[in-house]
């Protein structure tokens, strides 16, 4: 560990509930804990490293299963709010005739009732080594304005900030202000990761190079862009290099991204922001690892690696 002060990683983001087609009639669904800010808090924590979750939950049988799923992946939930009249988010995902997942329907009963500014605890930060956040709750006005706040905190405290793009364009009013409020995060990221299409949409432009280019001027430490069996993209204060991934027969690649973003945290909660790029090769090896790991199970969550499967460090 980087300092004895820094005890965990932290991420803020949705509870999230995924209602998965049971086939391809998309008829009739399960329940699994979901999203992507989940996936990486309990991923985290399944690499055996303490990991806190700041969400916002209610007093419903489906709080209460979200609530016990973070109970069994020991994520630390001291720092969460509990509102009785708060209903968890949750997507519908339906399979095609080729067995693929697609993102059909977003259900939000109380999108109103969102952790406050308030709501933050700052001895959450004071003790975190890295605050990890992405988009997905950034259209709603208060989730963005805590979203500030949290960085704020984590800055304040001598946390890292990670984050992660991913974006969900049906939450989105425009493309206009997806964009905008995205690209607003940028100037206190010290690690930022894109997919190849999240890079060109942000920046509007046609290619990956030209992509790094636009975001040239801001200075970001780290920049990572995920290319599925390609492996990574990395940038090091302006260096560039490329980290493969081993290749693997892929048989769901839903929550690839954040099994690696769970592994990029890991490493960094460990070692410390990679500062050459021997170490940022390292850190990327490993995250690579751990998305083309979780390419092989089908599922999400499901498929979130366990330090038990790792075969490296």
């Amino acid at each position: 560990m980087v300092h004895s002060s820094k005890t965990h990683v932290l991420t803020y983001g949705d509870a999230f509930v995924d209602y998965i087609a049971n086939d391809t009639t998309n008829s009739s669904f399960s329940m699994f804990l979901g999203g992507a800010t989940v996936n990486v808090a309990v991923g985290v924590a399944r690499l055996g490293v303490p990991s806190a979750f700041i969400t916002i939950t209610g007093d419903d049988a489906t709080s209460e299963f979200v609530r016990g799923q973070f109970e069994v992946e020991e994520v630390i939930m001291d720092y969460s709010k509990l509102e009785p009249e708060k209903r968890v988010s949750g997507v519908y995902v339906h399979l095609t005739e080729d067995h693929d997942r697609i993102f059909h329907s977003y259900i939000d009963e109380a999108p109103e009732i969102q952790v406050k500014v308030d709501d933050l605890k700052e001895e959450a930060f004071e003790k975190a080594s890295i605050l990890n956040l992405c988009s997905g709750t950034l259209f709603h006005p208060t989730a963005l304005e805590t979203s500030r706040k949290a960085v704020e905190f984590a800055k304040k405290h001598g946390a890292l900030f990670a984050f992660d793009v991913n974006i969900r364009p049906l939450r989105w009013p425009s493309e206009a202000q997806c964009r905008e409020t995205i690209m607003s995060f940028f100037k206190d990221a010290d690690v930022l990761k894109f997919t190849e299409e999240e890079l060109t949409f942000i920046t509007q432009t046609q290619s990956l190079e030209e992509g790094l280019a636009k975001l040239a001027p801001l200075d970001i430490p780290i920049i990572l862009i995920t290319a599925g069996e390609e492996g990574t993209y990395a940038v090091l204060n302006g260096q560039f290099q490329h980290v493969p991934v081993e290749p693997v027969v892929a048989v769901d690649t839903t929550g690839a991204g954040d099994a690696f973003m769970a592994g990029i945290l890991r490493y960094i909660h460990l070692n410390g922001l990679p500062n050459t790029m021997e170490s940022l090769d390292a850190c990327c090896s490993f995250a690579n690892y751990l998305g083309a790991l979780a390419a092989t199970k089908a599922g999400a969550l499901t498929a979130m690696p366990r330090l038990s499967d790792i075969n490296m460090e």
